[in-house]
């Protein structure tokens, strides 16, 4: 069974991490969940994100005011939270 992300817990870390104001950590992670649920698995059940897509796709979102590199921060933060966790990894 898969572990669930504690998600006051994830915010936190990446508010340390990125120094970013928790109400736009979790509507970042709100944004980037609905991509990455859009995005579809390969043959081996895994599932692929191109980190450029899915930045370009937070940022387009109406509702982020945040730049890029803020936004690459807080995905950042986030991935390596996950893979401390043993909940993500990157794809060779």
């Amino acid at each position: 069974m898969k572990e669930r992300v504690n998600e006051q817990e994830l915010i936190t870390y990446i508010v340390k991490e990125t120094k970013a104001d928790p109400k736009a950590v979790a509507l970042v992670l709100k944004h980037a969940q609905v991509f990455i649920n859009g995005a579809k698995a390969n043959a081996k059940g895994e599932v692929d994100i191109d980190s450029d897509d899915l930045v370009d796709y937070v940022l387009s979102r109406r509702d982020v005011k945040l730049d890029e590199i803020t936004v690459e921060d807080i995905l950042e933060a986030e991935m390596d939270y996950l893979m401390d966790k043993g909940l993500a990894g990157y794809l060779d």
